[in-house]
């Protein structure tokens, strides 16, 4: 009987053979955070499979009329679902990889090896057979070009947002925002409290956010530290507010009602380990 892991390289490889088909050499370079249909029978081998899962989130299933914007799009497949179902959506990504956060201390370049080895062989070299790639080809290969593959084969638009989060202003994301979607993104900042400042203002109606959030039995607010005791032990996340802080700063950042709409779950690809993500419905 084959195991879900061969099933996935099986499809990985069709997959494989017929992006190179269509004139992408390099594609098996490419990092693959989303699991995206495309047409012609592709569907890129994400390490996130949320097809299944989409009725857990409070999306509308028609958004036309809507602007949303999608906070940290990684390989795109919530930008592309907003616009299956009519949105004008903006996609905001960093403009490097030398603008994710850091540890005080940390290096540049430490950032970029934990990168390289979350990419695996392909980006950190496999006995000196590889190029160790460099800041720039590592963007493309995790971030830009598995955006556009998806993008150019859906024949979609969706506008592009370059910045740290931080950074995020009205003038930059080019306005307001019926719906605002943050998924796994808050806990790859130092600085969560300075994430939600910037992102709270572009909502003018929903907010939906996703992300591993602890309980608290005894409803105490507080934020968990999971970054590790040295520079080199952490996997670039550093804080985990729990439910009751995240829930109390999105009211304090403006938002009316915050509402607990459970969690959706799955194993990751191919590796089989399982997660659970809460989600948070909040309304201006």
């Amino acid at each position: 009987m084959e195991t879900a892991t061969v099933a996935f390289w099986r499809s990985a490889e069709a997959f494989y053979q017929k992006a190179e088909a269509l004139g992408y050499p390099d594609i098996r370079n490419y990092y693959w955070y989303h699991t995206v249909e495309l047409p012609g029978g592709l569907v890129t081998p994400g390490q996130y499979d949320f097809r299944g899962t989409l009725d857990a989130f409070p999306f509308p299933a028609d958004m036309r009329g809507l602007r949303v914007l999608d906070v940290g799009s990684a390989t795109g497949f919530f930008a592309f679902e907003f616009v299956r179902r009519g949105a004008e959506v903006v996609s905001m990504e960093l403009p490097s990889l030398e603008a994710l956060d850091r540890f005080p201390g940390q290096s540049v370049e430490q950032s970029l090896d934990k990168i390289r080895k979350m990419l695996g062989h392909q980006a950190a070299g496999e006995a000196g057979d590889k190029p160790k790639y460099s800041a720039q080809q590592m963007y493309f290969y995790l971030l830009e070009g598995p955006f556009e593959f998806c993008r150019k084969q859906l024949g979609v638009s969706v506008k592009r947002c370059y910045t740290p989060v931080y950074d995020l202003t009205p003038a930059k994301a080019g306005g307001s925002f019926d719906l605002v979607f943050v998924g796994d993104v808050l806990l790859h900042t130092l600085n969560p409290l300075e994430a939600l400042a910037a992102i709270a203002p572009l909502c003018r109606g929903t907010l939906v956010l996703s992300q591993t959030i602890p309980e608290a039995e005894e409803g105490q607010a507080a934020m968990l530290y999971v970054g590790g005791d040295s520079l080199d032990s952490d996997e670039v996340s550093w804080w985990l507010p729990n439910k009751p802080c995240m829930m109390a700063l999105l009211r304090k950042f403006g938002f009316r009602t915050v509402t607990d709409m459970g969690t959706h779950s799955g194993a990751l690809r191919p590796s089989g380990h399982e997660y659970r993500r809460t989600i948070l419905r909040a309304e201006k």
